[in-house]
């Protein structure tokens, strides 16, 4: 296993892209965590959906958007990792881009609980 990302952990973009998108992640559980008994039974997630019932899922579902973020950064990361040796420029944009997402992904789960509180 620790052969098989050798080569992501050798490229400095690409380790602290993943490196950084692992640990905003993580800061975003630790926030939905920190703040998890203060929210209200039912929450605003699908903000796309027409006005009502169906916008609003039970308070677990902070966790949601962090746990597609880690599902998407586990995949690039993976992907990233067989194609490195034949596209180092697509492995570079896989970890930028799972940066973006987590980041994004942060940021609507601090806006989701600002806007309840």
């Amino acid at each position: 296993m620790k052969r098989f990302f050798k080569d992501i952990v050798s490229d400095n973009i690409t380790q602290k892209g993943f490196s950084a998108c692992f640990i905003i992640i993580l800061l975003s559980f630790i926030y939905a965590v920190f703040y998890f008994y203060s929210l209200p039974p039912l929450l605003p997630l699908f903000n796309q959906l027409p006005w009502g019932e169906q916008r609003l899922v039970n308070t677990t579902g902070i966790f949601i958007p962090p746990i597609i973020a880690f599902l998407i950064l586990t995949i690039n990361l993976i992907f990233s990792s067989l194609v490195y040796k034949k596209a180092p420029l697509l492995s570079r944009i896989l970890a930028v881009t799972s940066l973006l997402i987590s980041v994004l992904t942060f940021l609507f789960v601090i806006r989701t609980v600002q806007a309840v509180l």
